[in-house]
């Protein structure tokens, strides 16, 4: 990915990749395709900006309530909080 977002793999074997994603106001992961199911868990309260090849759409992040996406999904994930956001990805292998 070639975003802004801060990103810090913290554990990469041949099951699962798990990286924390922390964003400056207006940062964002780049564009990306998961090739792999994964579940995000927000670590604060926030609201990101996705941009998909469909358009753009908002979501409200709340912090420790995770969330589920198929392999396939493409996207870039932008703040569009005031503040510092972040969130764990749990990629699936």
């Amino acid at each position: 990915m070639s975003g802004t977002a801060k990103a810090t793999v913290f554990v990469e074997n041949d099951r699962v990749i798990v990286t924390e994603y922390r964003f400056a106001p207006g940062a964002n992961t780049g564009w990306h395709k998961h090739a792999h199911d994964y579940v995000v868990v927000p670590l604060m309260d926030g609201k990101v900006r996705l941009e998909t090849p469909t358009g753009p759409g908002h979501a409200e992040m709340k912090k420790g309530v995770p969330y589920f996406r198929q392999a396939g999904v493409e996207h870039d994930v932008i703040n569009a909080t005031d503040g510092e956001y972040a969130f764990i990805e749990i990629e699936l292998k």
